[in-house]
């Protein structure tokens, strides 16, 4: 099966292949792991191979794999609960088992992604278990769960099970490398590490850790509008220059702090935390200069979403919060 981006867990991707090509695929797939391992990818790239009608299954070019990619596709169906205890209803699982007796409309499949499937309590497992005992020819089901020891016997006996392991260290590396603007290899092999090779907690902590530090160069931004330092605002948004989503994570913070400025004093609930930068701004800025800054942290936001020249989205930068302040 071919694993479009997916990485690590190369037995379970063969074994998945087997079963596809041998045109015996099981009715009923379990997908355990820690959050973050990889678990709803992996399901997503499955439903795509079964409805692909390529060679190289998922080919992600056809028609159907298209639409399963766009979370489009008529006979894909995903329910994830939020993960509170008997947070997948009893009544979510019969839905799903009167629909799945539907044929499907597009595909030789019917697929059904139950995510957070550890949330069932008892009646929901039950429920399930129903229609895994006699399941349409066409119906499978794909079921995530932290661990299968919440399942009940009877679930688990009717499904493949399959437990996801961590990704090597540097091909997960490599991986977050390719996927997210401004993170070097070292840094994503650091956050690899602590995460004990899973990819989704690291590149959460990465991208923690880059929005705290994003946070920090707005406050200054705001003080060096306040203080008329145009080198020093010029060299503060050069931090954005290999990186367009930065562009848009401050744009919209900027906004929040100048939104914040503008209600003080009358209103202590801000929105970006930054009482005391609102606090400066509100001192030594005019009402209509934060409202101009507002309008234009939205001009500059629709910039950042479309193909232009970053260094001169930089200077437009500097050029449009200066000009909103008088500067």
């Amino acid at each position: 099966m071919n694993s479009n981006g997916f990485k690590g867990n190369e037995k379970i991707m063969n074994r998945l292949g087997i079963l596809l090509d041998s045109g015996r695929f099981p009715h009923a797939i379990i997908l355990e792991g820690e959050q973050g391992i990889g678990k709803k990818t992996l399901a997503r790239l499955i439903a795509a191979a079964l409805v692909c009608r390529g060679e190289d299954k998922p080919c992600m070019h056809c028609t159907q794999c298209r639409k399963a990619s766009e979370n489009i596709h008529p006979d894909i169906f995903e329910y994830v609960a939020s993960g509170a205890v008997h947070s997948f209803h009893v009544n979510t699982v019969r839905q799903i088992i009167n629909d799945a007796y539907i044929r499907p409309n597009e595909a030789d499949y019917k697929v059904y992604i139950l995510g957070n499937a550890d949330c069932m309590n008892e009646s929901a497992q039950n429920a399930i278990l129903k229609i895994l005992e006699e399941p349409p020819a066409y119906a499978v089901f794909i079921l995530t769960v932290q661990s299968k020891s919440v399942l009940l016997n009877t679930v688990l006996s009717r499904a493949v099970v399959l437990s996801l392991n961590p990704v090597e260290i540097t091909q997960g590396a490599n991986y977050i490398v390719d996927n997210m603007q401004g993170i070097d290899f070292d840094s994503a092999q650091n956050a690899l590490k602590i995460s004990n090779g899973n990819i989704g907690k690291a590149v959460e902590s990465l991208q923690s850790s880059r929005s705290s530090d994003l946070a920090e160069v707005c406050v200054k931004i705001c003080d060096a509008l306040t203080d008329s330092d145009e080198f020093f605002l010029m060299s503060l948004c050069s931090s954005f220059q290999k990186d367009r989503q930065s562009v848009v994570f401050a744009t919209e913070f900027l906004k929040n702090i100048f939104r914040d400025a503008l209600v003080l004093p009358q209103s202590q609930d801000l929105i970006s935390g930054q009482y005391d930068c609102a606090r400066r701004l509100k001192l030594k800025l005019t009402k209509q200069n934060l409202v101009d800054l507002i309008a234009q942290c939205d001009e500059l936001k629709k910039m950042a979403q479309m193909n232009i020249n970053n260094a001169l989205l930089i200077t437009k930068i500097c050029y449009a919060l200066r000009e909103a302040v008088g500067r």
